[in-house]
C-alpha cells in the first residue's frame, strides 16, 4: 500500500486574514505597482490548464521572524539547518534532487557551501561544430541554447555552472552582434565557466581581450588613432564600478589605453574565405592563409595608442592589464560587484554594512570569487528570516528547477522553446546591461508562460515520481492556503505536481 498523501493546513504557514490585513496597513508600501518581490500566483485545476492568475504583492518589509509577502507573511522556516539546505540550494544552483538533497542535508550546511564553492568547474562537452562555425558552416543558435541547457541539467557542479548563468548575465554579448558564423559566443560560454570561481583580475582581463566581447563592445576595431569608447564605458559603467565613479574624460583614456585589440582568425573562417564561391579563384588564391590558433584577441602594437594617459586620476602607459588594475584600485568597484552578487543570490536590498564587509574581505582575498560566494553564503544575512523567498527565479532557474523536481534531464529542448515567452532566451540579452532582476520577470504574460511550460513539461514526462514529498522538499511545507487548497485538492501526481510547480512559493528562492 502506497504512502498516504499529506493534507496540508496553511494555517501554520501564513499569517491570519485578519493579522495580514491589518499588518499590511500599517506598512508604508515602498513603490507603487509590482516590485522586487511580486509573482504571480497560479491556481490550477484538473492538471490540464490554468484555472486562474492572481497578483501578489510582495513588497513590505517583514516583521521579526516572517518573510514579507505582502498578502502573505511567509513564516520563515530557515530556523532550522534543513531548510538552510534547502535555502542554499534553491540559490547556489538548480534546485535539487532529492539524492542530492539528502547527501546535503546529511553534510551540513556548512560543509555543503564549502563543498559547492570548492569544487571546480566541471567542462561541458564539446559543443558539435562550435570551434569549426564558419560563413558556410554557423553555429545555429537553438543548438547552442539546448547544448548548455543540457549542462545545467547534468552538469556534476551546478553551482559553478549557476555561477556561469550569473557571469553570462553581467559581462553581457548577445549572438546577433557577435555573428554566429564565428565560434566567439560558444568560445565565451567556456571561458566564463572556466574564470566562474576565479580571481576577478584575471577574469575582467580575459573578458576584455575575449573575441566575443571584442565584437559586441567593438574593441576590436578600436586603434589608438581612432579608439572606439564602448567598451571604456560599459567596463567601468556596468561591469565594474557603476554609474557615477567615473568621468567621460576616464572613458575617453581607457580607450586609448585598450586599444590595439583584433579578433582573431580562425582556421574554419580562412578556409571558408577561400572557397568563398563570390571569390574568383585568381582571389581564392590570394587569402591570406595564416590563421590564429588561440581563442582570445590577439594585441597588434601598431594599432594600440603609444602615449600616456590620465586614467581614474593616474598617468602612465597603460595597457589592458593596466586599465584593470586602475579600475579594482577604486573604492566604488568592490562594493558595486558585491552588491550585484547579493542582489542575485541573497537579497534584493542588501545593507551597506553587509556590502562593505565582503567587499573589504573581497580585496584583502585578491578578488577571490570563490571566497566571495563563501563570505556570501555564510553570511547570517543570507539565512536570515527576511531573505526567505525574497528573489524571483529567472525563467532558466525556474525551468532547469522544474525539470529536475520530476526528473526529466531529458528535456532541454522545451526550456529552449519556451524561454522566450517568459523573456529569457540563453546568448541573447535585451541589451548591454543584461536581463532584469527579480520583478524585472513578472508580468502576467510571463507568468502565464511559466504556468503553460510546467503543464508542457507534465504532459511530456511519461512518468513522474510521487509527489507526495514534493511540498516538503520544494517548498518547505510553507504553504499559502490557495496552495494549500490545490494540494488537498489533487486526485493525482500529476496534479499535485502542477500544484507545486506552478504555484507561487516555486517562482522564489
Amino acid at each position: 500500500m502506497g504512502r498516504p498523501v499529506p493534507r496540508f493546513n496553511s494555517a501554520m504557514a501564513v499569517r491570519s486574514e485578519a493579522e495580514t490585513t491589518r499588518s499590511r496597513r500599517d506598512r508604508p508600501s515602498r513603490t507603487g505597482g509590482v516590485t522586487r518581490r511580486t509573482v504571480l500566483g497560479v491556481a490550477a485545476a484538473g492538471g490540464a490548464g490554468i484555472a486562474a492568475l492572481r497578483l501578489l504583492g510582495l513588497n513590505q518589509p517583514a516583521s521579526s521572524g516572517r518573510a514579507a509577502s505582502g498578502r502573505t507573511d511567509w513564516i520563515s522556516p530557515l530556523g532550522s539547518e534543513r531548510s538552510q539546505v534547502l535555502h542554499l540550494l534553491r540559490r547556489a544552483t538548480f534546485g535539487a534532487s532529492a539524492a542530492e538533497a539528502e547527501r546535503a542535508m546529511a553534510d551540513g550546511y556548512r560543509r555543503t557551501v564549502d563543498r559547492l564553492v570548492e569544487t571546480a568547474p566541471a567542462p561541458a562537452a564539446a559543443f558539435p561544430g562550435g570551434d569549426g562555425a564558419s560563413r558556410t558552416s554557423p553555429i545555429k543558435v537553438n543548438e547552442l541554447q539546448r547544448w548548455w541547457i543540457d549542462h545545467m541539467l547534468n552538469s556534476p557542479t551546478p553551482f559553478a555552472e549557476r555561477m556561469t548563468l550569473f557571469w553570462h548575465g553581467h559581462l553581457t554579448s548577445d549572438y546577433r552582434k557577435v555573428g554566429l558564423q564565428y565560434p566567439f559566443i560558444y568560445w565565451q560560454n567556456q571561458t566564463w565557466r572556466e574564470h566562474a570561481l576565479g580571481d576577478l583580475r584575471s577574469f575582467l582581463y580575459q573578458a576584455t581581450i575575449d573575441p566575443g566581447m571584442l565584437r559586441y563592445l567593438d574593441l576590436g576595431t578600436s586603434t589608438g588613432k581612432s579608439p572606439n569608447e564602448n567598451y571604456s564605458r560599459e567596463l567601468m559603467e556596468l561591469f565594474t564600478m557603476g554609474p557615477g565613479a567615473f568621468s567621460e574624460a576616464d572613458v575617453r583614456a581607457g580607450a586609448k589605453a585598450l586599444a590595439g585589440w583584433r579578433e582573431p582568425r580562425t582556421q574554419a573562417q580562412v578556409a571558408s574565405q577561400k572557397s568563398d564561391p563570390k571569390l574568383t579563384p585568381a582571389q581564392q588564391a590570394k587569402v591570406n592563409p595564416a590563421f590564429d590558433a588561440g581563442r582570445t584577441g590577439i594585441f597588434d602594437a601598431q594599432r594600440a595608442f603609444a602615449g600616456q594617459v590620465t586614467f581614474l586620476g593616474r598617468t602612465a602607459r597603460f595597457d589592458a592589464q593596466g586599465v584593470i588594475d586602475q579600475i579594482l584600485a577604486q573604492k566604488a568597484t568592490a562594493p558595486y560587484l558585491v552588491r550585484r552578487v547579493l542582489i542575485n543570490f541573497a537579497t534584493p536590498n542588501p545593507s551597506t554594512a553587509l556590502v562593505n564587509r565582503l567587499a573589504a574581505n573581497l580585496v584583502k582575498s585578491k578578488w577571490s570569487v570563490r571566497q566571495l560566494m563563501h563570505d556570501v553564503f555564510m553570511a547570517d544575512e543570507f539565512v536570515a528570516p527576511t531573505a526567505y523567498r525574497s528573489l524571483v527565479k529567472q525563467p532558466v532557474e525556474f525551468m532547469v528547477h522544474a525539470i529536475r523536481a520530476v526528473g526529466a534531464t531529458n528535456s532541454a529542448q522545451l526550456v529552449v522553446q519556451q524561454g522566450g515567452g517568459m523573456g529569457q532566451n540563453l546568448f541573447d540579452m535585451p541589451d548591454v546591461g543584461g536581463w532584469p532582476l527579480n520583478e524585472g520577470w513578472i508580468s502576467s504574460n510571463t507568468v502565464l508562460a511559466r504556468v503553460n511550460f510546467v503543464t508542457a513539461l507534465l504532459k511530456s514526462s511519461r512518468t513522474l515520481p510521487p509527489a507526495a514529498d514534493a511540498p516538503s522538499h520544494h517548498l518547505d511545507g510553507v504553504l499559502s492556503p490557495a496552495t494549500a487548497r490545490q494540494l488537498n485538492a489533487a486526485n493525482s501526481d500529476a496534479e499535485r505536481w502542477l500544484a507545486v510547480l506552478a504555484s507561487p512559493e516555486f517562482q522564489l528562492k
